[in-house]
């Protein structure tokens, strides 16, 4: 059995549509969070911008339910606290030889040498400028098989030769974690401490970055993060592009 923080309850599936729909369905309901939801197989699994989530058996799909009563920028800074949640949870499942090629891609991928071992996806309640009443964080990883063919490379722990781990115990990581960076977010330093702890966790800092918009496509040189979490990339003409949204690729893997 998961080990949970005080007060975090948790509900399972064997098969659900999605756990960030069953989320939604909780926030509509106006369930309080914090909540977990997980499950043993998902029907319309998805991934950012509506990409669907293929995920085997055996793997880790759940969602963190949140009802944090904050803003939209607020909100949006939960997407870097989730992605040290888990990129923490998972390196204390690794036996230490493989932590080394652990990294964050922006926003929120966790790789592996490159290859994407987990996927974080946000969505929350609310329209533009009001109060976000509940947030779900949806988290695939791949413990036990990854998808082949796929437009940024993926892999598993089985992949990487790393031994097995239940569900339950990535659950029980990943509760955890996500209880201490919480409370760093809502600490005294606030965001400032997640985005450094962000940076020393990236992917691809201080390299060549592609990022594709959904009207354009563009190569810079990766400099960092803004006080809002925007990807800073300075282009070949010397000007510092900010980035709120878009895919990121590296030089290898650009499409």
């Amino acid at each position: 059995m998961a080990e949970l923080p005080p007060g975090v309850a948790l509900r399972r599936f064997a098969e659900i549509d999605s756990t960030n729909e069953e989320a939604r369905r909780l926030g509509e309901a106006g369930t309080q969070g914090p909540l977990w939801i997980v499950a043993e197989r998902q029907t319309a699994g998805r991934g950012r911008r509506g990409r669907s989530w293929v995920s085997p058996p055996g793997n880790f799909m759940g969602t963190l339910y949140l009802t944090p009563r904050c803003g939209p920028r607020q909100a949006g800074e939960l997407s870097f606290v989730a992605a040290v949640a888990v990129f923490d949870a998972v390196e204390a499942l690794l036996p230490p030889p493989a932590r080394a090629a652990l990294r964050l891609k922006w926003p929120n991928d966790l790789l592996h040498d490159k290859r994407k071992l987990a996927g974080i996806l946000l969505e929350s309640s609310g329209v533009a400028g009001a109060e976000v009443a509940w947030l779900a964080i949806g988290i695939g990883i791949n413990l036990a098989g990854h998808p082949d063919n796929v437009e940024f490379p993926a892999t598993s722990l089985p992949a990487i030769g790393a031994p097995p781990v239940a569900p339950d115990e990535a659950l029980s990581a990943l509760a955890a974690a996500f209880e201490r960076w919480l409370a760093v977010w809502r600490g005294v330093q606030g965001f400032a401490a997640i985005r450094e702890a962000w940076l020393t966790r990236a992917a691809g800092l201080g390299e060549h970055l592609t990022v594709r918009l959904a009207q354009e496509t563009f190569t810079g040189t990766f400099e960092g993060l803004a006080p809002d979490g925007a990807l800073q990339l300075r282009l070949a003409d010397g000007t510092l592009r900010l980035v709120s949204a878009g895919d990121v690729f590296f030089p290898a893997a650009t499409h």
